[in-house]
């Protein structure tokens, strides 16, 4: 650990902290996950330039951005499998990279981690003697890990034969096993079905619960909607925000959606200057228009369209998302 983390670790609460915690009848809780200034170059690319935020116990973040924006380099380099240019971590009190770091994450990485040849047991109780388990604590870890993904009555299966969403269950074991306190999780959803994403949900909820810290890095945005509670926005290798759900819709100027299948080419330049409609976008036959209000927005533009020779032919409505989010503050889409 640095001199100066070291210090900032064991200084004293300032007497305005101290009288705030007596006042709420707690001390404050140190973050599980600190990052600041976090900066990796690979030859002429800066990857990652100058992220910094803090995971507290009991948290999930939510870590997006569009394909290149640094998100894979900036969890890599938390859990100490790149080694970062610059910049601070601390997981759980320890300096990121040491030992006593890697033992406090656990990593689900996007691409599997298992042998497929090896039945579950014997790729947990492989990965378990990694950290060092052995015994009938491992076993007893073990029985409690697939107990949890739901997999109990498969352990004795050899991994090969599971299903998509059963081996990222399996994948999701081997990184909870030596009970971390962060668990990092890269889109591990993908290709998975309905049934086993929603039981992953179920598990991220249920450890959140328990008081872990989780980062969640997802090109789908329901995940976000229903895990997180608060959402960072990567993009060039920098943070662009960093909210909760709520305030990151309150930066939109729009907050309803309007979706409506037209005829004809519509000049959205000339439909963005109609008062209460933001950014208009047309993509074939479909318009996508951001309102203030629904109730006042939707009559007016039905009317704007038939008066300029455009037929409507559906109509829909909706709140704006994260993708409305990233785009606003980005002009970019998240998959970009």
């Amino acid at each position: 650990m640095t001199e100066a983390v070291q210090s900032a670790a064991q200084a004293p609460q300032s007497a305005a902290q101290d009288a705030q915690s007596a006042a709420n009848g707690s001390a404050a809780v140190a973050p599980m996950l600190r990052c600041a200034g976090l900066r990796k170059r690979f030859g002429e690319r800066l990857a990652v330039d100058g992220v910094s935020f803090e995971i507290g116990p009991g948290e999930c973040y939510g870590l997006l951005g569009p394909n290149g924006a640094g998100k894979t380099t900036t969890i890599s380099m938390i859990c100490g499998l790149v080694p970062r240019d610059g910049g601070e971590v601390t997981v759980d009190g320890f300096e990121g990279g040491t030992l006593e770091a890697k033992a406090a994450v656990g990593y689900v990485p996007q691409d599997l981690a298992l042998y497929p040849d090896l039945t579950a047991v014997e790729n947990l109780t492989f990965f378990g003697q990694l950290y060092g388990l052995g015994g009938k604590e491992l076993g007893a870890r073990i029985a409690d890990t697939l107990e949890l993904v739901g997999l109990a009555e498969r352990g004795g299966d050899r991994i090969g034969t599971y299903s998509g969403g059963m081996k990222r269950r399996a994948n999701m074991a081997a990184g909870l096993l030596h009970r971390p306190k962060l668990l990092v999780l890269d889109e591990p959803t993908v290709g998975v079905d309905p049934q086993s994403r929603n039981a992953i949900f179920d598990n991220l909820e249920s450890l959140r619960d328990r008081g872990k810290a989780l980062l969640y890095t997802t090109h789908y945005m329901e995940e976000a909607e229903r895990l997180c509670d608060r959402v960072i926005i990567m993009d060039h290798g920098q943070v662009v925000v960093s909210d909760t759900l709520a305030g990151l819709y309150r930066r939109l100027p729009a907050v309803e959606t309007i979706e409506l299948e037209v005829d004809g080419s519509v000049d959205v330049a000339a439909l963005a200057r109609e008062p209460g409609i933001e950014r208009p976008q047309q993509d074939g036959p479909r318009l996508r228009v951001g309102v203030a209000e629904l109730g006042r927005a939707a009559p007016a533009l039905l009317t704007w369209l038939a008066a300029h020779g455009h037929a409507v032919h559906r109509i829909s409505s909706g709140r704006a998302g994260l993708e409305d989010v990233f785009l606003s503050l980005t002009g970019r889409q998240l998959r970009d």
